[in-house]
């Protein structure tokens, strides 16, 4: 929209003693040069209909223009100050300030406004005064012809003013409380991002301390187990040769004694001498297996509880990888879970430089939400008899890096959950099942070793998750 040319006339226009705080008033209501708006454009046409005139306006008047915020009739948005009728409206005392004839009164009849277009000859303006008592501007009607209003129609004029001051007090409120509210949300989003960063740093405190105390633990019971381990595997040897000595003994006597006495042929039988013999060698067996089966379990909790040391050190991924699946095998077990673990090693894998407990413990993490995901079935794109399986590797991928991939056959993850999995309290389980907090820790210890957690997953298929860590450096 045009803005109409300056007038020939300069600094002509009135000046309120209080200019400089009327000024700063309009201007906190925020409303100079803003849309329009339906509530304001309805007073103008109220106005024009009262009133009968075919121009209706609400102007505000700022240092140096007039600004329209509504403007029925009227096609331009703003003119100069110096020639504008509400310039010396808003000067007046009276409710509503009337022009019958601007040719006829001498501060208007020179004025482009009236002797060119828009050709102004009939105007009305009711002041818009504040609770502050600063006049803003008017609620003006305009006609290109001469006349006059009658009480009623001023009467109404002025109460619409008010309405417009009412309006321009309620968008200012609003705007106020939007601000506010803009304010409150961020600072409601800043509070809910530190308190999801004190659950993080108070989970992973309460982990660190879980896993420092599993090292003292284990340190501690680690010689009071190995001693009878130690003690069960010298027995057992000692008990083979025993055995064995009175197996030959008997054997002999068979072989010498040709008519044994009626008591030993009636005990042999009671016994099942043949079925004793025949057994002791496979009870033999099961305790040796058992008993290496405490000792690797041993071994395997010593690894773990690296998490308790500080600083990193020089490890052997493969051996801390078999640890791992023999304490997961156990548990395995343990729940009678028909779960296949495979192993893929590279042997030839350098060793790493970590901190051992905590890639230790982001693995053991990944491998529960494996078993937790396989408990809910095989993906049916698997055949009907496949079994849940997890399976472990571990690769080189350049001379400076190396991949441990943990994959499942499970029923795999939405690609929309994907992008939040390694969020913190984001979780795929039913609610009241985790914390939300696994893979974010994962996460987080793998990042602070300069490495990489990725995730392929496709639904029906399974899931694998890649640790990618650099190889010797710190």
């Amino acid at each position: 929209m045009r803005a109409i040319a300056n007038s020939p006339l300069a600094n002509t226009y009135p000046v309120p003693d209080n200019e400089s705080q009327r000024l700063e008033a309009l201007r906190d209501y925020g409303i100079l040069d803003s849309l329009p708006e339906q509530s304001f454009d309805d007073l103008t046409a109220i106005a024009a209909q009262i009133c009968g005139t075919p121009i209706a306006l609400i102007s505000l008047i700022d240092d140096e223009r007039q600004w329209f915020k509504s403007h029925l009739g009227l096609n331009s948005t703003e003119t100069p100050r110096e020639q504008a009728f509400c310039a010396h409206a808003i000067m007046q005392s009276e409710p509503v300030m009337v022009v019958p004839n601007a040719l006829e009164d001498k501060r208007f009849a020179e004025n482009p406004l009236v002797t060119d277009d828009p050709n102004i000859r009939f105007y009305a303006g009711a002041p818009l005064v504040n609770s502050d008592g600063y006049a803003l501007g008017t609620l003006c009607v305009i006609d290109q012809q001469p006349r006059e209003l009658d009480v009623s129609q001023k009467n109404a004029l002025a109460a619409l003013g008010r309405q417009v001051i009412a309006q321009l007090e309620l968008s200012k409120q609003t705007r106020l409380l939007n601000q506010e509210l803009a304010i409150s949300d961020q600072k409601q989003n800043e509070l809910a991002s530190t308190l999801r960063q004190l659950k993080q740093t108070q989970t992973s405190l309460i982990n660190a301390e879980k896993m420092s105390t599993l090292g003292h633990l284990v340190r501690g019971i680690a010689h009071e187990i190995n001693n009878p381990i130690n003690f069960i595997y010298g027995n057992i040897q000692s008990l083979k040769t025993y055995t064995k000595e009175l197996l030959e003994l008997i054997d002999l006597y068979q072989k010498e004694v040709k008519e044994p006495s009626l008591e030993l042929t009636t005990f042999s039988k009671e016994i099942d001498l043949d079925y004793l013999i025949n057994d002791l060698p496979h009870l033999f067996r099961s305790m040796q297996s058992g008993a290496e089966r405490i000792e690797n379990i041993v071994k395997s909790l010593r690894l773990l509880a690296h998490l308790g040391e500080k600083g990193r050190k020089s490890i052997n991924v493969n051996t801390n990888l078999e640890a791992i699946l023999d304490l997961l095998q156990a548990q395995i077990d343990e729940q009678k879970l028909e779960i296949e673990l495979v192993k893929d090693y590279d042997e030839k894998l350098p060793n790493i430089t970590c901190d051992a407990g905590a890639v230790n413990h982001a693995v053991m993490l990944i491998l529960h939400n494996a078993i937790d995901a396989l408990k809910e079935g095989v993906g049916i794109e698997h055949s009907e008899d496949a079994k849940p399986r997890i399976s472990v590797s571990s690769r080189i991928i350049n001379p400076g890096k190396i991949c441990i991939s943990i994959a499942d056959n499970a029923m795999g993850i939405e690609l929309s959950k994907q992008e939040k999995i390694f969020e913190p309290f984001f979780s795929t389980k039913p609610i009241g099942q985790g914390t939300g907090l696994g893979l974010a820790i994962c996460r987080q210890t793998i990042d602070q070793h300069n490495g990489e957690l990725c995730c392929y997953s496709r639904v029906n298929f399974g899931t694998t998750f890649d640790i990618v860590l650099p190889v010797n450096k710190r």
